[in-house]
């Protein structure tokens, strides 16, 4: 199974959930218009004033992508 790598945006503050939602719909049309396969996108909550926005991707697109939509940070996606 290819290693995939999951880019990770964090949002803080009173509005952080509205901001990750958005920021995860722009996710979802980037994807798509590069025709990215086997990615997904998603929202999670850390606390109530901290969410994240991520997008799972394969490990020889991290650089690339890396550079292009500047995440606060990644980490390796294990599947559970």
């Amino acid at each position: 199974m290819t290693e995939r790598i999951k880019l990770i945006w964090d949002f803080r503050g009173p509005n952080a959930k509205h901001i990750a939602k958005h920021h995860t719909k722009h996710l979802d049309e980037f994807a798509q218009a590069e025709n990215l396969k086997d990615s997904f996108t998603g929202q999670e909550e850390m606390t109530p004033m901290h969410h994240i926005a991520f997008m799972v991707v394969e490990k020889a697109l991290m650089n690339t992508l890396r550079e292009r939509l500047k995440p606060t940070r990644g980490q390796i996606y294990d599947e559970v």
